[in-house]
């Protein structure tokens, strides 16, 4: 058993210094606008409105939150661009890129300006964009990726063609060639390389010109600055062999070059739309139209946004659900994958919940709509993908600013160089210059961290764990405790009564009862009420007093507290806090041992015990857990005697019952001032300042409130393994991104010397350049092929 441990006196200033950087800002919901005002997206932006949240903004206007999808990136530095052309314009007030998913998230005022206006302003800079919808989204990439690989054969394919025509100037003895014979080679070369200059590689002139007038060094400027130069040099060797710029041509290196830089682009590219792809498979989609009965029993197709809850649907096999729904009538398998991560089917009789996005494998289900639109399981999981995926962490902006000094660095070490050869040998200070500009393109260092970021939160979500935060990755490689709850954490999350007093409830309290039960998430809560809803028969609830009118405060830790319109105090939850005193009735009949009870006025009125089992998968992961090296701590609420119970199931573990939220608090503070990393699992709800103290935190995801939560992530599946899995694949993603990294300085610190002293041709510099952006996007992509994470 744990002692209550004693916090030191500066633990509550550690624990100001844990979690405060690791929040983002927009953590802080915006207040809801009403939902009946006008919102302005009409027309052509009416597309918009699935993508689009409405908020209050602190002087009372509306704003629009938007998710889009973005085209035409290649680099970090074209995240900073997109964001300074987007609030350039008038009725923006936020845009935040994630240049890892290529995703967009706007805050902007639909009445001020056209959603089509902005969309030309970026593509004006070489960019496009769409709402972050599988349909549009799904065109967007084909665009692209037609472009890309139009790009990339008129690159290569002319490039063969001017290596042909470069070949006999290479091999030709001196004087073997004649003058007009070679002249008549270079011009070949240079009409072969002009179309490459304008339709290849103009998008990274394009990019650069937009990155320079917004006075930004984004990754293409010094590309673009090396083919022009080259390209201006060998039009004038071309136009005067023995004039200023000598008699070599580059055009060979620049048509090479164009070609695998676009080819490196283009894998990246790929690796993109399937990471993309991936991700939509996870969030899921709803269909267009469903089945509505209506009253006289006779069907009706309607769009889906036109469900509202009450409303009786038809759902044959191999359809997808469109909302939280609760099965009225049927029997059938779903197959929850998508939202749970489970890939079993999942058998689904009357009175069970159906969730949005699940799919119908067989049987014909009548499903009674819960939840629609936004309040869906679904839109949570959404919401905290797209959230997780725009995070910015505090390592990835670093890498940004570090690229950004590192180009201005690039471009005065090229200058240097040129000057520098221009009195060593003039005839080579152009190729050397150019190699310098090419080979120290930061593409590598920018991509080394996200890439294997966004690639390890791809894997977790596919296994049921949902970030809301992508450093918690990086931190959770170093956690040494885990903390527990029990409820509904390491046991079922949906227990059963096993013992009820009195046997047979009154309507009063019965009504009661249902009507406290109802306003919760706690496991306990939940069981409790779908427990008295099922109770065929127990007699109707009482109409007086009317429990739903009740205002129903919920205390974290304690219970559920309504005050009658009679004046009756109302409790439901742990004895200690319901019961102010006792009678000997009650002593004799158990209640103060109960797990539940329901008091009016500090007198019993009923009392239940649950039974509790482990989750499936409890022992594995705690067993796991443990020789992984770390300390498995189980805090929890319940009497001793009942953690106690549990805690010698799951094996050697350390426990403490009868813990208050406060309890939980302190012990996590005083594991920290002790230098412990804290993992904290538990109730989303209940356990929020716990959570909030750890250094990560892992809630379990029930209900639409998912993306409310305070946690790190949210386990939606029913399986803690998703857990062992992310503490292996975290330490494997930090060794991933720390390959990444030394793999870009490696190759920096090789390279650069070599482009400086006139060793490495542009072409080289060119293939060398594309080959490092490839091997770190191929090296974090190993994170989301493997099954199997070791410590």
């Amino acid at each position: 058993m744990l002692p209550a441990p004693a916090a030191s006196a500066d633990a509550g200033a550690r624990g100001a210094d844990i979690r405060p950087a690791n929040r983002p800002r927009r953590d802080a919901p915006l207040t809801p606008a009403a939902p009946s005002a006008p919102d302005g997206l009409d027309g052509p932006d009416e597309a918009l409105r699935p993508v689009t949240q409405w908020h209050a903004a602190a002087g009372g206007e509306r704003i629009a939150r938007t998710r889009l999808r973005l085209s035409g990136m290649h680099c970090a530095a074209c995240a900073g661009l997109i964001e300074t052309t987007l609030l350039a314009r008038r009725g923006v007030h936020a845009a935040q890129v994630n240049a890892s998913t290529q995703t967009l998230l706007l805050d902007w005022s639909p009445a001020d300006v056209p959603f089509e206006e902005l969309r030309q302003s970026l593509r004006a800079a070489g960019y496009d964009l769409a709402p972050d919808l599988a349909g549009p989204a799904r065109e967007l990439r084909r665009r692209e990726h037609r472009q890309a690989v139009w790009r990339l054969f008129v690159a290569s394919f002319l490039m063969m063609q001017v290596m042909m025509l470069a070949w006999p100037s290479y091999v030709a003895a001196p004087g073997e060639m004649a003058p007009d014979q070679a002249a008549l080679l270079r011009w070949g070369q240079w009409v072969l390389t002009l179309p490459v200059m304008l339709l290849a590689a103009g998008p990274f002139f394009q990019a650069a010109a937009s990155q320079l007038r917004q006075r930004r060094i984004g990754m293409d400027v010094p590309v673009a600055l090396g083919l022009a130069v080259a390209f201006v040099a060998g039009s004038g060797a071309t136009l005067d062999p023995g004039g200023l710029f000598g008699h070599e041509v580059y055009f060979d290196s620049i048509t090479m070059f164009v070609a695998f830089l676009l080819g490196a682009r283009y894998l990246e590219l790929r690796a993109r739309h399937r990471a993309a792809q991936a991700l939509e498979h996870a969030a899921g989609e709803l269909p267009e139209r469903v089945e509505r009965q209506k009253p006289d029993g006779s069907v009706e197709t309607v769009p889906v946004a036109q469900l509202a809850p009450g409303d009786l649907v038809r759902m044959a096999a191999g359809q997808r659900i469109p909302a939280d729904a609760t099965v009225d009538a049927g029997a059938g398998a779903v197959d929850e994958s998508l939202l749970t991560g489970e890939s079993r089917p999942v058998a689904k009789a009357p009175g069970d919940e159906v969730l949005a996005g699940s799919l119908n494998l067989q049987g014909v289900l009548m499903l009674r709509v819960r939840q629609v639109g936004e309040q869906t399981r679904l839109a949570g999981i959404r919401q905290l993908m797209t959230q997780a995926f725009q995070d910015r962490p505090a390592t990835l902006r670093m890498a940004d600013r570090v690229a950004g000094w590192f180009l201005a660095a690039v471009l005065v070490l090229a200058g240097l160089a040129a000057l520098a050869w221009q009195l060593i040998d003039p005839s080579r200070a152009v190729a050397v210059a150019v190699s310098v500009l090419i080979v120290t393109c930061p593409c590598a260092l920018s991509l080394a961290a996200p890439a294997a970021w966004v690639a390890a939160a791809g894997t977790l979500a596919r296994r049921g764990l949902l970030l809301s935060r992508l450093d918690a990755i990086e931190t959770l490689a170093d956690i040494d405790v885990v903390v527990l709850d029990k409820t509904g954490t390491l046991t079922d999350p949906s227990p059963r009564p096993r013992r009820q007093w009195p046997d047979t409830l009154d309507a009063d309290a019965r009504s009661a009862a249902l009507a406290l039960a109802g306003a919760s998430h706690h496991p306990l809560a939940r069981s409790l009420a779908r427990a008295l809803e099922s109770e065929r028969d127990a007699p109707p609830p009482s109409p007086s007093p009317s429990a739903k009118q009740w205002v129903i405060e919920e205390f974290s830790g304690r219970g559920l507290e309504a005050l009658a319109d009679d004046g009756r105090r109302w409790r439901l939850g742990v004895p200690r806090w319901a019961l102010t005193h006792f009678e000997p009735q009650e002593r004799r009949t158990g209640v103060a041992d109960a797990q539940v009870v329901l008091a009016c006025d500090g007198i019993a009125r009923a009392a239940w015990q649950f039974d509790e089992a482990l989750r499936d998968d409890a022992r594995t992961a705690v067993s796991a857990w443990r020789e992984r090296g770390l300390e498995v701590h189980l805090l929890s609420g319940d009497a001793p005697e009942r953690v106690a119970a549990i805690a010698d199931q799951v094996g050697p573990v350390r426990w403490r019952g009868g813990a208050s939220p406060e309890d939980k608090l302190a012990h996590v503070a005083a594991l920290q001032a002790c230098g412990h990393r804290v993992l904290m699992i538990g109730d989303g709800i209940n356990d929020a300042p716990v959570l909030a103290r750890a250094q990560v935190s892992v809630a379990m995801g029930q209900g639409a409130d998912l993306a409310k939560s305070r946690a790190d992530a949210l386990l939606v599946s029913d399986r803690l393994g998703a857990i062992t899995t992310a503490l292996g694949l975290a330490r494997r993603t930090r060794q991933v991104a720390r390959q990444n990294l030394a793999w870009s300085a490696l190759y920096n610190a090789a390279c650069v010397p070599m482009a400086l002293v006139g060793w490495l041709p542009p072409w080289a510099a060119g293939l060398g350049m594309a080959t490092s952006s490839l091997l770190v996007v191929a090296n974090a992509a190993r994170l989301g092929r493997d099954t199997t994470f070791r410590r």
